[in-house]
């Protein structure tokens, strides 16, 4: 491919699958992340020469983070089909034969979107507080907060979870 700036290709194979777990991880739908995926490298493509020289991967995930905010905002939700169409995803699905119901990531579907953000930077991503509020654009304080009420919310929601994969019944 010609004009692709030096180490963009590279970046995006070797960062590529670990960026998309994030953005299905944000969105919840295969679909939804590659298309965030691909809208967040097609604006970092033109500044690559810049964003290379300091913390790609940083800048590309705080990207997805804003973008999915942005969408949200908005209450985007993409191209609707008429008709099925074939899945011809090129790459996997993360959690392809995962019952999405039963799942930690679709009970984290459930929180809010900045709560949510945290939960994936700190836990799905390993993050630091201090990292995770860099990308967020917020304080640490704003982070620990956050993710408190997120787990405390994830808390409340997993015995429900458990409940639906038990079939109803209770375990104590």
């Amino acid at each position: 491919m010609t004009g692709v700036a030096p180490g963009f290709e590279e970046f995006v194979a070797a960062r590529g699958p670990r960026l998309l777990r994030v953005a299905w991880l944000l969105t919840g739908d295969a679909h939804l992340a590659e298309d965030l995926l691909q809208t967040v490298l097609a604006k970092v493509w033109p500044k690559w020469r810049r964003i290379a020289a300091e913390n790609p991967e940083a800048y590309v995930r705080k990207a997805l983070v804003n973008t999915h905010a942005s969408w949200w905002r908005r209450r985007w939700r993409g191209e609707v089909p008429h008709d099925e169409v074939p899945d011809t995803r090129v790459v996997p699905d993360p959690f392809e034969g995962v019952d999405l119901e039963q799942s930690l990531a679709a009970v984290v579907r459930g929180l809010p979107v900045r709560q949510r953000a945290v939960v994936v930077l700190r836990y799905f991503e390993d993050l630091s507080v201090e990292d995770t509020a860099e990308v967020l654009g917020c304080s640490t304080g704003t982070v620990k907060s956050q993710a408190s009420k997120a787990l405390r919310t994830l808390q409340g929601l997993l015995p429900a979870a458990e409940m639906v994969a038990d079939g109803g019944e209770r375990r104590g």
